[in-house]
Protein backbone atom coordinates (compact mmCIF):
# COMPACT_ATOMS: atom_id res chain seq x y z
CA UNK A 1 0.00 0.00 0.00
CA UNK A 2 0.98 3.63 -0.49
CA UNK A 3 0.48 6.83 1.48
CA UNK A 4 -0.43 10.13 -0.23
CA UNK A 5 -0.44 13.57 1.32
CA UNK A 6 -2.27 16.55 -0.19
CA UNK A 7 -1.64 20.04 1.20
CA UNK A 8 -4.01 22.97 1.53
CA UNK A 9 -3.36 24.29 -1.99
CA UNK A 10 -4.48 20.97 -3.50
CA UNK A 11 -7.97 21.33 -1.95
CA UNK A 12 -8.35 25.13 -1.87
CA UNK A 13 -11.34 25.19 -4.27
CA UNK A 14 -13.96 22.91 -5.80
CA UNK A 15 -11.82 22.56 -8.92
CA UNK A 16 -8.82 21.63 -6.79
CA UNK A 17 -10.85 19.00 -4.90
CA UNK A 18 -11.94 17.50 -8.23
CA UNK A 19 -8.33 17.38 -9.39
CA UNK A 20 -7.23 15.72 -6.15
CA UNK A 21 -10.04 13.18 -6.47
CA UNK A 22 -8.94 12.40 -10.03
CA UNK A 23 -5.36 11.75 -8.88
CA UNK A 24 -6.56 9.51 -6.04
CA UNK A 25 -8.91 7.58 -8.33
CA UNK A 26 -6.12 6.98 -10.85
CA UNK A 27 -4.51 4.74 -8.19
CA UNK A 28 -7.73 2.86 -7.40
CA UNK A 29 -6.12 -0.49 -8.23
CA UNK A 30 -4.09 -0.42 -4.99
CA UNK A 31 -4.54 0.27 -1.30
CA UNK A 32 -4.13 3.94 -0.38
CA UNK A 33 -4.12 5.98 2.78
CA UNK A 34 -4.60 9.66 1.92
CA UNK A 35 -3.67 12.45 4.33
CA UNK A 36 -5.30 15.83 3.62
CA UNK A 37 -4.54 19.26 5.09
CA UNK A 38 -6.99 22.08 5.80
CA UNK A 39 -8.35 23.85 2.73
CA UNK A 40 -6.43 26.84 1.41
CA UNK A 41 -5.60 29.30 4.17
CA UNK A 42 -8.10 27.86 6.68
CA UNK A 43 -5.43 27.26 9.34
CA UNK A 44 -4.42 30.93 9.22
CA UNK A 45 -8.05 31.97 9.61
CA UNK A 46 -8.59 29.63 12.56
CA UNK A 47 -5.44 31.03 14.17
CA UNK A 48 -7.05 34.46 13.94
CA UNK A 49 -10.16 33.06 15.64
CA UNK A 50 -8.00 31.73 18.48
CA UNK A 51 -6.24 35.09 18.82
CA UNK A 52 -9.58 36.92 18.99
CA UNK A 53 -10.90 34.57 21.68
CA UNK A 54 -7.75 35.04 23.75
CA UNK A 55 -8.10 38.81 23.47
CA UNK A 56 -11.82 38.49 24.31
CA UNK A 57 -12.70 40.05 20.98
CA UNK A 58 -15.50 39.14 18.58
CA UNK A 59 -14.55 36.36 16.18
CA UNK A 60 -17.93 35.70 14.55
CA UNK A 61 -17.12 37.64 11.38
CA UNK A 62 -13.96 35.58 10.81
CA UNK A 63 -15.85 32.37 11.52
CA UNK A 64 -18.72 33.27 9.19
CA UNK A 65 -16.25 33.92 6.39
CA UNK A 66 -14.75 30.46 6.98
CA UNK A 67 -18.17 28.82 6.90
CA UNK A 68 -19.04 30.69 3.72
CA UNK A 69 -15.76 29.65 2.07
CA UNK A 70 -16.41 25.97 2.76
CA UNK A 71 -20.09 26.24 1.81
CA UNK A 72 -19.13 27.71 -1.56
CA UNK A 73 -16.86 24.75 -2.24
CA UNK A 74 -19.54 22.27 -1.13
CA UNK A 75 -22.23 23.90 -3.28
CA UNK A 76 -20.04 23.29 -6.31
CA UNK A 77 -19.46 19.64 -5.38
CA UNK A 78 -22.71 18.39 -3.79
CA UNK A 79 -26.48 18.76 -4.16
CA UNK A 80 -28.21 20.95 -1.57
CA UNK A 81 -29.66 18.04 0.41
CA UNK A 82 -26.33 16.26 0.91
CA UNK A 83 -25.52 15.47 4.58
CA UNK A 84 -22.00 16.92 4.23
CA UNK A 85 -23.35 20.45 4.85
CA UNK A 86 -24.63 19.60 8.33
CA UNK A 87 -21.50 17.59 9.16
CA UNK A 88 -19.21 20.51 8.32
CA UNK A 89 -21.28 23.12 10.15
CA UNK A 90 -21.34 20.93 13.27
CA UNK A 91 -17.54 21.01 13.33
CA UNK A 92 -17.40 24.80 13.13
CA UNK A 93 -20.17 25.19 15.72
CA UNK A 94 -18.02 23.36 18.26
CA UNK A 95 -15.84 26.48 18.57
CA UNK A 96 -18.43 28.20 20.77
CA UNK A 97 -18.22 25.39 23.34
CA UNK A 98 -14.42 25.79 23.49
CA UNK A 99 -14.61 29.50 24.24
CA UNK A 100 -15.53 29.10 27.91
CA UNK A 101 -13.07 26.32 28.75
CA UNK A 102 -10.29 27.00 31.25
CA UNK A 103 -7.55 25.83 28.93
CA UNK A 104 -4.05 27.08 28.26
CA UNK A 105 -3.49 29.12 25.13
CA UNK A 106 -1.83 26.19 23.37
CA UNK A 107 -4.56 23.72 24.33
CA UNK A 108 -7.25 26.07 23.03
CA UNK A 109 -5.21 26.51 19.83
CA UNK A 110 -5.13 22.78 19.17
CA UNK A 111 -8.86 22.21 19.76
CA UNK A 112 -9.82 24.99 17.34
CA UNK A 113 -7.15 24.91 14.63
CA UNK A 114 -7.54 21.13 14.16
CA UNK A 115 -11.09 21.70 12.89
CA UNK A 116 -9.67 22.76 9.50
CA UNK A 117 -8.28 19.28 8.83
CA UNK A 118 -11.41 17.53 10.07
CA UNK A 119 -13.63 19.59 7.77
CA UNK A 120 -11.46 19.25 4.66
CA UNK A 121 -11.21 15.47 4.99
CA UNK A 122 -14.95 15.11 5.48
CA UNK A 123 -15.50 17.02 2.23
CA UNK A 124 -12.88 15.06 0.24
CA UNK A 125 -14.10 11.68 1.56
CA UNK A 126 -17.73 12.56 0.81
CA UNK A 127 -16.80 13.67 -2.71
CA UNK A 128 -14.85 10.47 -3.37
CA UNK A 129 -17.89 8.48 -2.26
CA UNK A 130 -20.21 10.54 -4.46
CA UNK A 131 -18.01 10.41 -7.58
CA UNK A 132 -16.29 7.05 -7.29
CA UNK A 133 -18.10 5.08 -4.58
CA UNK A 134 -14.99 4.71 -2.44
CA UNK A 135 -13.20 6.51 0.36
CA UNK A 136 -13.71 5.90 4.09
CA UNK A 137 -13.26 8.89 6.41
CA UNK A 138 -10.85 8.10 9.21
CA UNK A 139 -10.31 10.15 12.37
CA UNK A 140 -6.51 10.36 12.76
CA UNK A 141 -6.97 11.11 16.46
CA UNK A 142 -8.16 7.53 17.00
CA UNK A 143 -4.78 6.28 15.77
CA UNK A 144 -2.07 8.88 16.44
CA UNK A 145 -1.47 9.13 20.19
CA UNK A 146 0.71 11.89 21.66
CA UNK A 147 1.78 13.29 25.00
CA UNK A 148 0.33 16.49 26.47
CA UNK A 149 2.59 18.90 24.58
CA UNK A 150 0.03 21.04 22.80
CA UNK A 151 1.07 22.53 19.44
CA UNK A 152 4.07 20.15 19.29
CA UNK A 153 2.73 16.76 20.32
CA UNK A 154 5.32 14.01 20.90
CA UNK A 155 4.28 10.67 19.40
CA UNK A 156 3.65 7.67 21.64
CA UNK A 157 5.06 5.31 19.02
CA UNK A 158 4.19 2.03 20.69
CA UNK A 159 0.51 2.88 21.20
CA UNK A 160 0.26 4.58 17.82
CA UNK A 161 1.80 1.65 15.95
CA UNK A 162 -0.53 -0.82 17.66
CA UNK A 163 -3.58 1.28 16.73
CA UNK A 164 -2.55 1.85 13.11
CA UNK A 165 -1.71 -1.84 12.63
CA UNK A 166 -5.41 -2.61 13.12
CA UNK A 167 -6.37 -0.89 9.84
CA UNK A 168 -7.76 -3.34 7.28
CA UNK A 169 -7.25 -2.28 3.66
CA UNK A 170 -8.97 -5.42 2.36
CA UNK A 171 -12.27 -4.08 3.65
CA UNK A 172 -11.57 -0.43 2.78
CA UNK A 173 -8.75 0.01 0.22
CA UNK A 174 -9.05 3.83 0.33
CA UNK A 175 -8.80 5.63 3.68
CA UNK A 176 -8.90 9.43 3.93
CA UNK A 177 -7.62 11.07 7.10
CA UNK A 178 -6.28 14.29 8.58
CA UNK A 179 -2.76 15.57 8.75
CA UNK A 180 -1.32 17.55 11.65
CA UNK A 181 -3.48 16.16 14.48
CA UNK A 182 -3.50 13.49 17.18
CA UNK A 183 -4.97 12.92 20.63
CA UNK A 184 -3.47 12.67 24.11
CA UNK A 185 -4.37 10.17 26.85
CA UNK A 186 -6.88 12.63 28.33
CA UNK A 187 -8.82 12.63 25.06
CA UNK A 188 -7.95 16.14 23.92
CA UNK A 189 -6.82 16.97 20.40
CA UNK A 190 -3.15 17.79 19.96
CA UNK A 191 -1.31 19.08 16.91
CA UNK A 192 2.09 17.95 15.67
CA UNK A 193 3.59 21.33 14.83
CA UNK A 194 2.72 23.81 12.09
CA UNK A 195 2.64 22.20 8.62
CA UNK A 196 2.78 18.80 10.33
CA UNK A 197 0.69 16.89 7.78
CA UNK A 198 3.84 15.54 6.09
CA UNK A 199 4.82 14.04 9.43
CA UNK A 200 1.39 12.42 9.74
CA UNK A 201 1.91 10.73 6.39
CA UNK A 202 5.31 9.45 7.56
CA UNK A 203 3.83 8.13 10.82
CA UNK A 204 1.16 6.11 9.00
CA UNK A 205 3.68 4.89 6.41
CA UNK A 206 6.15 3.77 9.08
CA UNK A 207 3.51 1.95 11.12
CA UNK A 208 1.99 0.27 8.04
CA UNK A 209 5.26 -0.61 6.30
CA UNK A 210 4.10 1.33 3.24
CA UNK A 211 5.71 1.00 -0.18
CA UNK A 212 6.20 4.77 -0.44
CA UNK A 213 4.93 8.19 0.61
CA UNK A 214 4.01 10.78 -2.02
CA UNK A 215 3.60 14.44 -1.10
CA UNK A 216 1.59 16.29 -3.77
CA UNK A 217 2.64 19.95 -4.05
CA UNK A 218 2.17 22.99 -6.28
CA UNK A 219 5.85 22.77 -7.31
CA UNK A 220 7.45 20.26 -9.72
CA UNK A 221 9.51 18.66 -6.92
CA UNK A 222 12.08 19.57 -4.29
CA UNK A 223 13.98 22.61 -5.53
CA UNK A 224 17.31 24.09 -4.50
CA UNK A 225 15.57 27.34 -3.52
CA UNK A 226 12.10 28.79 -3.13
CA UNK A 227 11.06 29.67 -6.73
CA UNK A 228 9.06 32.61 -5.35
CA UNK A 229 12.34 34.14 -4.15
CA UNK A 230 14.77 32.83 -6.77
CA UNK A 231 13.35 32.33 -10.25
CA UNK A 232 16.36 30.26 -11.34
CA UNK A 233 15.65 27.51 -8.81
CA UNK A 234 16.05 23.97 -10.19
CA UNK A 235 14.44 20.63 -9.31
CA UNK A 236 16.37 17.75 -7.73
CA UNK A 237 15.72 14.43 -9.49
CA UNK A 238 16.70 12.57 -6.34
CA UNK A 239 18.10 13.32 -2.90
CA UNK A 240 19.65 11.23 -0.14
CA UNK A 241 17.67 11.05 3.11
CA UNK A 242 20.53 12.79 4.93
CA UNK A 243 20.54 15.76 2.55
CA UNK A 244 16.76 16.12 2.79
CA UNK A 245 16.91 15.95 6.59
CA UNK A 246 19.45 18.76 6.70
CA UNK A 247 17.33 20.83 4.31
CA UNK A 248 14.33 20.58 6.61
CA UNK A 249 16.46 21.36 9.67
CA UNK A 250 17.56 24.64 8.11
CA UNK A 251 13.97 25.57 7.31
CA UNK A 252 13.19 24.35 3.77
CA UNK A 253 9.38 24.41 3.83
CA UNK A 254 8.76 21.82 1.12
CA UNK A 255 8.91 19.01 3.73
CA UNK A 256 8.15 19.08 7.47
CA UNK A 257 11.35 18.55 9.53
CA UNK A 258 10.08 15.44 11.35
CA UNK A 259 9.09 13.62 8.16
CA UNK A 260 12.42 12.12 7.15
CA UNK A 261 13.44 10.16 10.26
CA UNK A 262 10.68 7.49 10.34
CA UNK A 263 10.89 6.99 6.57
CA UNK A 264 14.68 6.72 6.53
CA UNK A 265 14.64 4.31 9.46
CA UNK A 266 12.16 2.08 7.63
CA UNK A 267 13.72 2.55 4.17
CA UNK A 268 10.49 3.98 2.73
CA UNK A 269 11.12 6.36 -0.20
CA UNK A 270 9.52 9.81 -0.19
CA UNK A 271 8.28 11.22 -3.50
CA UNK A 272 7.46 14.89 -4.03
CA UNK A 273 5.24 15.39 -7.06
CA UNK A 274 3.22 18.14 -8.72
CA UNK A 275 -0.57 17.91 -8.40
CA UNK A 276 -1.13 20.21 -11.40
CA UNK A 277 0.87 17.86 -13.66
CA UNK A 278 1.17 14.36 -12.17
CA UNK A 279 3.11 13.23 -15.26
CA UNK A 280 6.19 15.18 -14.09
CA UNK A 281 8.78 12.90 -12.47
CA UNK A 282 9.15 14.99 -9.31
CA UNK A 283 11.84 14.23 -6.73
CA UNK A 284 12.63 10.89 -5.12
CA UNK A 285 14.16 11.02 -1.63
CA UNK A 286 15.72 7.72 -0.62
CA UNK A 287 18.94 6.05 0.46
CA UNK A 288 21.33 7.01 -2.34
CA UNK A 289 24.45 9.00 -3.16
CA UNK A 290 24.29 12.06 -5.40
CA UNK A 291 27.50 13.80 -6.42
CA UNK A 292 27.90 17.53 -7.12
CA UNK A 293 24.62 18.77 -5.72
CA UNK A 294 23.97 22.45 -6.53
CA UNK A 295 23.90 24.96 -3.67
CA UNK A 296 20.75 24.73 -1.59
CA UNK A 297 19.45 28.13 -0.46
CA UNK A 298 16.90 28.36 2.35
CA UNK A 299 15.24 31.53 3.63
CA UNK A 300 13.72 31.43 7.12
CA UNK A 301 11.71 34.54 8.01
CA UNK A 302 10.34 35.85 11.32
CA UNK A 303 13.58 35.25 13.21
CA UNK A 304 14.65 36.73 16.53
CA UNK A 305 18.27 37.22 17.58
CA UNK A 306 18.78 37.11 21.35
CA UNK A 307 22.10 38.10 22.93
CA UNK A 308 22.93 37.31 26.56
CA UNK A 309 25.78 39.33 28.04
CA UNK A 310 27.32 38.55 31.42
CA UNK A 311 27.07 41.49 33.83
CA UNK A 312 30.36 41.13 35.76
CA UNK A 313 32.85 40.42 32.95
CA UNK A 314 32.90 36.71 33.76
CA UNK A 315 33.65 34.74 30.63
CA UNK A 316 30.83 32.77 29.03
CA UNK A 317 31.41 29.20 30.15
CA UNK A 318 29.48 25.98 30.74
CA UNK A 319 27.75 27.39 33.82
CA UNK A 320 26.19 30.31 31.92
CA UNK A 321 25.43 28.12 28.92
CA UNK A 322 23.60 25.61 31.10
CA UNK A 323 21.32 28.39 32.38
CA UNK A 324 20.51 29.47 28.82
CA UNK A 325 19.95 25.96 27.48
CA UNK A 326 17.78 24.93 30.42
CA UNK A 327 15.53 27.93 29.79
CA UNK A 328 15.31 27.03 26.10
CA UNK A 329 14.53 23.40 26.93
CA UNK A 330 11.89 24.27 29.53
CA UNK A 331 10.09 26.52 27.03
CA UNK A 332 10.56 24.03 24.15
CA UNK A 333 12.38 26.54 21.91
CA UNK A 334 14.73 25.35 19.18
CA UNK A 335 17.90 27.27 18.27
CA UNK A 336 18.42 27.91 14.56
CA UNK A 337 21.88 29.49 14.91
CA UNK A 338 24.22 30.28 17.81
CA UNK A 339 27.48 32.10 18.34
CA UNK A 340 29.49 33.19 21.38
CA UNK A 341 32.21 35.64 22.31
CA UNK A 342 34.15 36.00 25.56
CA UNK A 343 31.33 37.69 27.47
CA UNK A 344 28.18 37.10 25.42
CA UNK A 345 26.19 34.31 23.81
CA UNK A 346 23.89 35.02 20.87
CA UNK A 347 21.33 32.72 19.33
CA UNK A 348 18.60 32.89 16.71
CA UNK A 349 15.11 31.38 17.16
CA UNK A 350 11.73 31.49 15.47
CA UNK A 351 9.84 34.46 16.91
CA UNK A 352 6.75 33.26 18.73
CA UNK A 353 5.84 36.01 21.15
CA UNK A 354 4.20 33.75 23.74
CA UNK A 355 7.45 31.78 24.04
CA UNK A 356 10.21 34.27 23.28
CA UNK A 357 9.07 36.97 25.69
CA UNK A 358 8.93 34.59 28.69
CA UNK A 359 12.39 33.33 27.66
CA UNK A 360 13.81 36.86 27.65
CA UNK A 361 12.22 37.62 31.01
CA UNK A 362 13.75 34.48 32.48
CA UNK A 363 17.22 35.17 31.07
CA UNK A 364 17.17 38.75 32.38
CA UNK A 365 17.59 37.35 35.91
CA UNK A 366 21.10 36.27 34.92
CA UNK A 367 22.24 38.41 31.97
CA UNK A 368 21.89 41.68 30.15
CA UNK A 369 19.59 40.61 27.32
CA UNK A 370 19.24 42.29 23.93
CA UNK A 371 17.07 41.13 21.08
CA UNK A 372 16.15 41.97 17.48
CA UNK A 373 13.03 40.76 15.66
CA UNK A 374 11.90 40.80 12.03
CA UNK A 375 15.04 39.07 10.78
CA UNK A 376 15.65 36.52 8.01
CA UNK A 377 18.08 33.63 8.32
CA UNK A 378 19.59 32.61 4.99
CA UNK A 379 21.31 29.22 4.84
CA UNK A 380 23.41 28.16 1.83
CA UNK A 381 24.30 24.48 1.95
CA UNK A 382 26.86 23.01 -0.48
CA UNK A 383 27.89 26.57 -1.34
CA UNK A 384 30.25 27.38 -4.18
CA UNK A 385 32.49 30.42 -4.45
CA UNK A 386 29.87 32.48 -6.25
CA UNK A 387 27.05 31.91 -3.75
CA UNK A 388 29.41 32.24 -0.79
CA UNK A 389 30.57 35.68 -1.89
CA UNK A 390 27.11 36.86 -2.93
CA UNK A 391 25.34 36.11 0.35
CA UNK A 392 28.15 37.31 2.57
CA UNK A 393 27.83 40.70 0.88
CA UNK A 394 24.09 41.03 1.50
CA UNK A 395 23.05 44.35 3.01
CA UNK A 396 22.26 44.51 6.72
CA UNK A 397 24.04 41.30 7.72
CA UNK A 398 24.11 41.27 11.53
CA UNK A 399 25.52 37.78 12.05
CA UNK A 400 27.49 35.40 9.84
CA UNK A 401 28.72 31.85 10.34
CA UNK A 402 30.29 29.33 7.99
CA UNK A 403 31.63 25.78 7.96
CA UNK A 404 33.17 23.63 5.23
CA UNK A 405 29.84 23.14 3.48
CA UNK A 406 27.36 25.60 4.98
CA UNK A 407 27.09 29.39 5.19
CA UNK A 408 24.48 31.13 7.32
CA UNK A 409 23.79 34.85 7.40
CA UNK A 410 21.23 36.64 9.52
CA UNK A 411 19.92 39.80 7.89
CA UNK A 412 17.54 42.62 8.63
CA UNK A 413 14.59 42.62 6.27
Amino acid sequence: MKVFKFGGASVKSAAAVRNTATIIHSFSNQALLVVVSAMGKTTNALERVVAAILRQQDYQSELEQLKHYHEEIMRDLFPQNHPIYAAVLREFDRIESFESQLWSEDQLYDQIVSIGEVVSTRIVAAFMQKQHGSGLWLDARDYIVTDDTYREGKIDWQTTKHAIASLDFKVNPLLITQGFIGRNAAGYTTTLGREGSDFTAAIFAFCLGAESVTIWKDVPGVMNADPKRLSAATVFDELPFKEAAEMTYYGASVIHPKTIKPLANAGIPLLVKNFDDPSLPGTRIHECKVDDLPPLIVFKDNQCLISCKVVDYTFIDETQLSVIFKALSDLDIKINLMQNSAISFSFCVDFRENKVLPLIERLQHHFEVYYNTGLTLITIKNYDEKTFDFYRKQKSVILEQSSRSTLQVLVKN
